[in-house]
């Protein structure tokens, strides 16, 4: 008697399932520090402000619910002046896990920059920042912080797919929901995430600068990313294919993937010799 078909077809819908259903987001990599942003003044008391922990309630309070957010907080002392404030979430987070994120930002805020009259934190999930009235502004495109990866890409035609993939989040990120896009192409995995209150053309025209900025910076290397005063892109090269989800959490997924393959692979091997060895014992059997 042959090998049980049925058994065999519902092996492999189990398998097919396991492979295609999302991988979780690790809360590890949405907190992960990315870059950091001081002034080199502080308030003059040597502390932080009380307003400034009114603007962190207020900031966390809208987490939940929104992706990005901008408010200013005031103080009833005259000689304390008022603060504005920002967060803005990766468009692809859950609105817990954008609260979580910003909470983890903010609180950061005096461990990084202690009584600075500004700070900035960017985590890999989110941004976070305070600054005082008045603060001296840059250009929404001034490139805050860069970092690429080691080694080459994939072959000769790789920055030609790299570049297709950009292509596609120029085309795309400014009529996007919340100023976030991801795309992948063969290989590689690309996304842009623009300030909330970016207008589309606005948007659009920060990404191409990060885009041109990255080409540069990066050159031919494997991944890399680039964060602009308004924006920022990312992208990843994966040699056996972007993992399912895209590129979120980085190398940690597409090892994850591999190990619920290899699972599969092994249950479905062990699984089948099983049924061989019924077929033989029912064969002896029947002799």
């Amino acid at each position: 008697m042959g090998i049980d078909r049925a058994l065999l077809r519902l092996l492999l819908h189990v398998a097919v399932v396991i492979l295609l259903s999302p991988l979780p987001v690790s809360g590890a990599d949405l907190y992960s520090l990315v870059y950091k942003g001081c002034a080199n003044q502080s308030f003059p008391s040597g502390a932080v402000p009380p307003n400034v922990a009114a603007l962190s309630s207020t900031l966390l309070s809208q987490s939940t619910s929104a992706k990005f957010y901008k408010t200013s907080s005031s103080s009833s002392s005259s000689s304390s002046t008022s603060v504005f404030g920002l967060f803005q979430c990766r468009g692809d987070l859950s609105g817990s896990d954008c609260s979580a994120c910003v909470s983890r930002a903010m609180s950061s805020w005096s461990d990084v920059c202690g009584a600075s009259v500004a700070a900035r934190v960017q985590l890999t999930g989110c941004l976070a920042l305070y600054e005082i009235s008045g603060f001296p502004q840059v250009s929404g495109t001034q490139m805050l912080f860069k970092t690429c990866g080691t080694g080459g890409g994939g072959g000769t035609d790789f920055e030609m797919r790299r570049d297709t993939a950009f292509a596609q989040l120029e085309s795309n990120v400014g009529v996007s929901n919340g100023g976030f896009y991801a795309t992948s192409y063969q290989q590689v995995y690309a996304m842009a995430q623009c300030e909330g209150d970016l207008s589309s053309g606005d948007c659009v025209q920060c990404a191409t600068q990060a885009v041109q900025h990255v080409e540069v910076e990066c050159g031919g290397a494997p991944s890399g990313q680039v964060y602009l005063e308004k924006c920022y892109i990312s992208y990843s090269y994966y040699p056996h294919g972007v993992p399912h989800g895209g590129g979120i959490g980085g190398q940690q997924t597409a090892k994850t993937v591999a190990i619920v393959l290899g699972g599969a692979v092994g249950l479905g091997f062990v699984v089948i010799c099983l049924l061989f060895a019924r077929s033989l014992v029912k064969k002896k059997d029947d002799y």
